[in-house]
């Protein structure tokens, strides 16, 4: 987990990825917010040298449900996996924690965008559940909302 370096190291990931994260206020928010709430990131070493590959920052809104706030892999390292460990290993901390619901907004379908189906294609291989789309939280995009019950890692981890 990060501690205040985390808008530092996730800054980068974020830039490498535009047509997702191409609204300049909206990455400045969530470089902002990396720094206030728990934030994961994962990397990677090549010939000795650590790099910041990926990041998960998460909300915890209630005792028992979180958000994944903002999650990226940076360009270089899509398809090894490291989305996948990000989110195996949130979902094991919240979970350890009395966490049973995870929820992520991505945008909706209603709108077609070849990137954000694939990212609807990843939280749904992973366990997340389409639960409503819904207009006026992002000015001119819908917004999906997905979650996931984690009761089963619970039960799984012994807590």
């Amino acid at each position: 987990m990060c501690d205040g370096d985390a808008p530092r190291r996730v800054e980068p990931i974020l830039r490498s990825v535009p047509e997702w994260f191409g609204i300049e206020e909206s990455t400045k928010a969530y470089i902002e917010a990396s720094g206030r709430m728990p934030t994961f990131v994962a990397w990677v070493s090549e010939n000795g040298v650590d790099r910041d590959a990926g990041f998960v920052a998460i909300a915890r809104h209630f005792e028992h449900a979180a958000e994944v706030h903002c999650m990226a892999v940076h360009r270089d390292f899509h398809g090894h996996g490291i989305g996948t460990a990000l989110l195996r290993h949130a979902e094991h901390r919240l979970a350890g924690s009395g966490v049973r619901y995870l929820q992520v907004k991505t945008q909706g379908p209603s709108r077609p965008n070849a990137g954000y189906a694939r990212t609807l294609h990843f939280y749904e291989s992973r366990g997340f559940t389409r639960l409503e789309e819904m207009n006026g939280l992002w000015p001119g995009i819908p917004c999906l909302i997905l979650v996931k019950g984690l009761g089963r890692m619970i039960e799984k981890s012994g807590a």
